[in-house]
């Protein structure tokens, strides 16, 4: 099987990786932060390396404002919820107001959904603009009542970034900015204090490498959310609600410890190598781009991109039975469909038929771009 999905999740996970996570399991799974004992010790001290690592390469400014999570998603349900029950105290009549963009995951639009339903936030989703998002667009959005910006730092489905920086440049200092690195982190180098976030929402299966289940929230040092999940962290066992410090106060219940080590391993491996692996997917999306551009019947959603990800649409064919066909005839595993992206493919015209997302990783060639084009190529000429 060609792996071409790795924007749902890595295929390929380094040897280091795999090393790790064995490392853990075959050991003594001692839980950390729950025993004085040696074993529990060690594990605890891994995970504060984990912390510490993760820190320096997200840029951020101090260990425990790293919070471990299963996913991207939880990680962004944590700040969002987080950052509006933050705000319930201080509120006026005028509710608190969050703008984010059409190019949003589920993962973003569902949670600002329901809290807008349930009558706890006004929102406004900024459109697409010729398959873009401006920043001055985002900008132009914010009013007196804007508590957060959240927004993706590239689409899952044409690769289209967002600039986290040029963003923040235009907005007023206190409106709290939380971007979705699930596509962007592991490909190209990404710094919370430098680009001005308050909150990196890390998705550890897929670029960084790590195993699914491992995920991150590196936080500023002026965001507290207020704690989304209730339960044993370890510490003030006495008290009735969640530990007011970091990281505790947002992490309920159990860690996973090897999702943890598979994520700090995972930075590690990419540390020398991350300056290459965007321009490894630039000219390997490029690639695919003009290849697929010469295909008659074929249209391309997408700019060549350092994130690996390049989406098509074939003239008449849904876009999942074009994917189920590359699956069953060539052996190419791509995905079709709307990608958790309604908005997105709102704005692009191909809500009815979805597109075709091709996800590379840094790992894949210019040979398998070829084979994936030449299936394409024969699957068109039938349509």
């Amino acid at each position: 099987m060609l792996y071409l999905d790795n924007a749902a999740t890595g295929g390929r996970k380094p040897d280091s990786v795999q090393r790790a996570v064995r490392a853990c399991i075959e050991g003594q799974c001692a839980n950390p932060g729950r025993g004085g004992h040696a074993a529990a010790i060690a594990q605890a001290e891994n995970v504060l390396r984990a912390r510490a690592l993760l820190c320096r390469f997200f840029g951020g400014k101090s260990a425990e404002r790293v919070v471990f999570t299963k996913n991207c998603t939880e990680a962004l349900n944590i700040a969002l919820f987080g950052a509006v029950r933050a705000a319930a105290h201080m509120r006026s009549r005028a509710l608190p107001h969050v703008v984010t963009t059409a190019a949003e995951h589920n993962s973003v639009l569902r949670p600002l959904f329901a809290m807008q339903r349930a009558g706890e936030i006004s929102l406004t989703v900024v459109p697409l603009q010729k398959g873009a998002i401006l920043p001055e667009t985002i900008a132009a959005a914010v009013n007196g009542q804007t508590r957060l910006v959240a927004m993706t730092l590239a689409s899952n489905v044409t690769g289209m970034a967002i600039d986290a920086a040029a963003v923040r440049r235009l907005l007023p200092q206190h409106v709290l900015l939380v971007c979705d690195g699930a596509q962007a982190c592991g490909h190209v180098p990404v710094d919370l204090r430098a680009d001005g976030m308050d909150a990196l929402c890390v998705a550890g299966h897929k670029g960084m490498g790590g195993i699914q289940g491992a995920g991150a929230l590196v936080l500023s040092e002026r965001f507290d959310p207020a704690p989304f999940a209730y339960g044993g962290t370890g510490s003030m066992s006495f008290a009735e609600d969640m530990p007011a410090f970091l990281p505790d106060r947002l992490e309920a219940g159990t860690l996973s410890c090897p999702a943890i080590a598979s994520l700090a391993e995972g930075a590690l491996h990419l540390i020398p190598r991350l300056p290459s692996i965007g321009q490894s997917l630039l000219a390997l999306t490029a690639h695919l781009a003009d290849g697929l551009g010469r295909i008659g019947g074929i249209r391309v959603y997408g700019q060549p991109n350092p994130y690996g990800i390049l989406s098509f649409a074939c003239e008449g064919v849904q876009s999942e039975l074009f994917a189920q066909a590359l699956s069953d005839e060539f052996g190419i595993a791509v995905r079709g469909g709307l990608h958790c992206a309604p908005r997105m493919h709102q704005g692009l015209g191909t809500a009815a038929e979805g597109l075709v997302r091709v996800s590379f990783c840094a790992d894949n060639t210019t040979e398998e771009a070829e084979r994936l084009l030449c299936a394409v190529r024969q699957l068109a000429a039938r349509r």
